[in-house]
């Protein structure tokens, strides 16, 4: 498990090394995160909603994580949670969804836990009863290889008429990511 606030993160500056050369200028902690997330099977990815968006730690790793245009997370499985008391929490879903959906992932589930601010969410009996059918479920679908048809093909629209073709026309600027998609069969 890794708790963002944990990390050492710098901000993106749009060098388009990362698109170039396959890693980041900057010597932080985002290339670990990239390489466990590379590693894993599945995740669970998080925030709290903050203005209706997900937080600034979790901006900075949208930016910098190699997700969308390298396709991190290219056949693994995902869980989408955010939390917020007010409003605005679908609002942070719909973007960590968005970002699953187009770096590849298959998303088992996403939930909005409307929390109060600094209460443990798990003190709910059927709310934990509620995560821990997701979790299940989610492991399931690890094991099994569940196929998620309609993802599948909102996915391939969009890396195939826009992903893709928008990396070719960009050449050697992109060549880090082309090397990317070869090392793991995401592209011949």
């Amino acid at each position: 498990m890794v708790h963002v606030s944990d990390l050492s993160l710098q901000y993106c500056v749009g060098c388009g090394s990362c698109y170039k050369t396959g890693a980041c200028i900057y010597k932080d902690d985002i290339e670990n995160l990239s390489l466990s997330v590379a590693d894993a099977d599945g995740i669970i990815i998080g925030s709290p909603t903050y203005a209706s968006n997900v937080s600034g730690q979790m901006k900075v790793i949208i930016d910098r994580g190699h997700f969308v245009m390298e396709q991190l997370l290219h056949g693994k499985y995902a869980i989408c949670v955010t939390t917020y008391e007010n409003y605005g929490g679908r609002d942070s879903t719909k973007i960590l969804n968005k970002l699953l959906l187009y770096s590849g992932a298959k998303i088992s589930a996403s939930i909005a836990l409307r929390n109060r601010f600094n209460k443990n969410p798990m003190e709910d009996i059927r709310l934990k009863q509620r995560i821990e059918k997701i979790v299940n479920s989610f492991l399931e679908d690890i094991v099994k290889r569940r196929r998620y048809r309609i993802q599948g093909l909102i996915h391939s629209i969009i890396f195939r008429m826009g992903i893709q073709p928008f990396v070719k026309r960009k050449g050697l600027e992109y060549e880090g990511v082309i090397k990317h998609w070869k090392d793991n069969n995401i592209v011949c």
